[in-house]
């Protein structure tokens, strides 16, 4: 054991130091850099500067530390071949057995409202990924740490004897995908600069949405049983930290393995039940369109009514809720029958699983709670990528334009601000009748508004809902007026679209004849 020597520089030091002395007491030798050697002196670990190794002091603001053939000859050097064990001897160069580095913080950096060109620049990391590359290429011989998440497991396997051939190896790969991610990133930052940026390093540089090349980079965290269909495969990939609030971020607490389609499913009722702000809501999902949605006083009151919107397709769906999970709600989804294949929460109380223990296949996640959205949307096409800005846009109450003589009541306004949220989430063509803070009726995917407004009317009909009186939204503009007669004929008393038809004169003269409220939010909703 005395005769291995580590190297560590990290600019996450969290957990460096308990390691580092770790590693002493089990006769490590250590070299260390800059800010992580003066932290492992001031804690009392005994470390040699590189700089004492090397013969160079650090220079050029600290650009230069590492690149040296005495480093990197000590990690590339395969110990098994003769030529290059003698080769050291000669040079005076020892081997380093374990490299324990992580990369200046670029992503932190550029994160910053405040960050220049400049500071971008020199939060690149040089001498990091070329020493982690060295050691990766050498893992046979050098074990090499990136995660502090690793750090157990390899002072487990040192005290054993040495880290098996296996964990190095794993520990490599882990260390290739990292640099690849570094540098996609540093890219991704770089691509999508403003021309001229690089005139004014000392500015923070304007950036565009989208850079030339895109680089991506996610974490495979499960194999699925299949895809879409059983003759697909499939897997779920993550990335690296998901912001808060995102599905990705999910702890199951309760049920069997989740499938592709449970999934894709759940991420449209998360992200649904997420735009209802302070009051309890509830989304039910089926095949990727909400099939109930409603808001209550309490979070039971909210999922009766999203419930009783379409008992039929709710069977089988994905139910997510705005609030913790109560006693009272599982016991209403009990009392109600509903087979439901994924229910999510930002909590679930144990009272609640207690409801649902009999029912071990059914999947039960808590999401925290958070306000993050994906930076951009990606849709796969033969041989290429569609990538735009995130559909995240609530318009409020106040925003609307009241395009008719007769204005909505205040009842009416807040049933209609209500239908747009929901219609934002429906596949297109869509048309959401609603009232009294839940769905009536959802008319969703349809070549034809007309036909998306029929099958609303059918679904209200099964339920036994009445449309009378009910406020209706499209997701796009009615290109004609027959799409306004035909929800008006249904019930509708008052609509809520986007305008900015070549006809809006002509629909809103027919909504005036027909005497109903419409009012225009100036953005359309498509989803497809």
């Amino acid at each position: 054991m005395s005769a291995l020597t580590a190297l560590i520089s990290v600019s996450d030091k969290a957990g460096v130091v308990d390691f580092a002395r770790a590693l002493h007491r089990l006769g490590v030798r250590l070299l260390s850099t800059g800010g992580t050697a003066r932290l492992l002196t001031d804690a009392d670990i005994p470390v040699t500067e590189v700089a004492d190794v090397t013969g160079f002091p650090e220079m050029l603001d600290g650009r230069v530390k590492t690149l040296h053939p005495r480093i990197h000859a000590g990690l590339l050097a395969r110990r098994e071949l003769p030529t290059h064990m003698a080769a050291l001897a000669e040079h005076g160069i020892a081997t380093i057995d374990l490299l324990v580095v992580n990369l200046y913080p670029f992503a932190q950096a550029t994160a910053r409202a405040d960050c220049t060109l400049e500071d971008a620049i020199e939060n690149i990391d040089i001498g990091g990924p070329a020493m982690l590359r060295a050691a990766a290429k050498n893992w046979p011989d050098v074990s090499v740490v990136i995660d502090p998440a690793d750090y157990a497991q390899v002072l487990a396997e040192l005290g054993e004897g040495s880290v098996r051939r296996a964990t190095r190896f794993k520990l490599a790969c882990k260390v290739y995908a990292h640099t690849a991610a570094y540098d996609g990133m540093i890219a991704n930052y770089l691509g999508a600069l403003q021309a001229g940026a690089e005139d004014e390093m000392a500015a923070v540089p304007s950036r565009a949405p989208f850079p030339q090349v895109y680089t991506l980079q996610l974490a495979k965290t499960q194999d699925m049983r299949y895809g879409e269909n059983p003759h697909q495969a499939a897997a779920f990939y993550r990335e690296g930290v998901p912001g808060a609030g995102l599905l990705a971020g999910w702890r199951q607490v309760q049920g069997k393995e989740l499938s592709y389609n449970n999934i894709a499913d759940a991420d449209a009722a998360w992200e649904c039940v997420r735009s209802f702000e302070g009051q309890p809501a509830c989304v039910i999902v089926k095949h990727a369109n909400p099939c109930g949605v409603a808001v209550g006083a309490t979070l039971e009151e909210a999922y009766h009514k999203a419930w009783q919107t379409d008992p039929t397709s709710a069977y089988g769906g994905i139910v997510a809720l705005s609030h913790a999970l109560d006693e009272a709600t599982a016991r209403r989804i009990a009392e109600n029958k509903q087979f439901v294949e994924v229910l999510i929460a930002p909590a679930i109380s144990p009272a609640a699983l207690a409801v649902f223990s009999t029912r071990q296949n059914m999947r039960l996640l808590e999401v925290a709670p958070g306000a993050a959205h994906n930076p951009l949307d990606f849709k796969r096409v033969g041989g290429g990528m569609l990538l735009q800005t995130p559909d995240i846009k609530n318009v409020a109450a106040a925003e609307l334009r009241v395009v008719t003589r007769k204005a909505p009541t205040p009842a009416q306004l807040a049933d209609l601000v209500f239908a747009w949220k929901v219609a934002k989430f429906v596949k297109s063509n869509a048309i959401v009748f609603c009232g009294g803070g839940m769905t009536l009726g959802v008319g969703a995917g349809q070549m034809s508004r007309v036909d998306s407004a029929r099958i609303a009317r059918i679904k209200a009909g099964n339920a036994d809902l009445s449309l009378q009186g009910a406020a209706v939204a499209s997701d796009a503009f009615f290109p004609f007026r027959d799409g306004l007669d035909v929800v008006i004929d249904e019930g509708a008393a008052c609509v809520i679209q986007p305008g900015g038809s070549m006809r809006d004169e002509e629909v809103i003269a027919a909504a005036d004849e027909r005497g109903v409220a419409m009012v225009f939010t100036g953005t359309r909703h498509f989803r497809h």
